[in-house]
């Protein structure tokens, strides 16, 4: 259960409450930038990034060399995406030292600050994604039919499958977090076609589709970060009015549920490894229901 809508009536709250424009009554009680600040702050972190890889092809300026999936910053330091290494090894090709280190320090961050802040701080099809969703909103477009969220993990496993029978990495061809990176930064048909495919997927097929339910490599990171310190909580539900509002922009808003309206035991804080810790549901509450915590945070008000 992922629909916003169906979640926002399970726990009664009305359809003309869930229906209305998220995040307008927090700009009226918190003013625009309390309402809007973590969205501003990711959209800057997502900038930032690609904007280190402009550096190279615009002014020459080699800072980092590669993309998303492989990159080596100042010569020294070298990324690998983990699924990326995965698919080597499903391969049967032992991949060079510099992949390996790469891919442990990026698993050691991940893991260590949890969730998956790669998808919402660093991906640039949360872009898109974000774009489609308030788009739907927008157009009040309720058709579609998101997948189980389940799914990712089986695409993930499939992918794996396929690089080892056919020795190929069989991911990359069409990822679109690289291939979108790769419009934005030279063009390209195939590369803008597949940033046009995802956002279309998720405006007219499935709400929230890719990066809620389909992406492999949002699968990976969400087990990477599983345990991570970094998470959002309810801490102050008493002051939830229902409104539904972190309902309508959370990307997995069934995350949600049980730490704002679980029965008595249940912690405030969301543990859930597909939380995307990208702190919108804490925007667009004007009772400030939500904050940032640790996972060991069990404090509710």
């Amino acid at each position: 259960m992922t629909d916003p809508a169906v979640i926002s009536r399970s726990f009664g709250i009305s359809r003309s409450a869930a229906a209305k424009a998220p995040g307008r009554d927090a700009v009226r009680d918190k003013g625009w930038w309390r309402a809007h600040r973590f969205l501003v702050l990711r959209r800057l972190s997502q900038l930032a990034v690609f904007g280190l890889f402009l550096l190279g092809p615009l002014a020459g300026l080699w800072v980092v060399k590669g993309n998303l999936s492989s990159s080596l910053t100042l010569g020294v330091l070298p990324l690998t995406d983990p699924f990326l290494l995965a698919q080597v090894l499903a391969t049967r090709h032992w991949p060079e030292t510099s992949a390996l280190l790469g891919a442990a320090i990026v698993i050691v961050f991940y893991a260590t600050v949890g969730g998956r802040v790669f998808c919402s701080w660093v991906c640039p099809v949360n872009v898109v994604t974000d774009s489609a969703a308030w788009l739907r909103r927008k157009l009040k477009i309720t058709t579609g039919r998101a997948p189980r969220g389940g799914l990712r993990y089986w695409l993930a496993g499939a992918v794996l499958l396929a690089s080892a029978i056919t020795g190929q990495l069989v991911w990359e061809s069409v990822n679109p977090v690289s291939l979108t990176q790769r419009a934005l930064i030279f063009g390209g048909s195939v590369a803008w076609g597949a940033a046009a495919a995802v956002f279309l997927f998720d405006l007219l097929i499935a709400p929230r589709g890719w990066c809620g339910h389909a992406c492999p490599v949002g699968a990976a990171y969400a087990l990477i970060g599983s345990k991570g310190l970094l998470r959002v909580a309810a801490t102050h539900s008493s002051r939830c009015n229902d409104c539904a509002d972190c309902y309508a922009v959370c990307p997995e808003p069934q995350v949600i549920v049980l730490p704002l309206k679980g029965k008595a035991g249940h912690g405030p804080v969301i543990t859930d490894r597909d939380c995307t810790n990208c702190g919108r549901c804490i925007d667009v509450c004007g009772p400030d229901v939500f904050r940032y915590t640790h996972r060991l945070d069990s404090k509710r008000d």
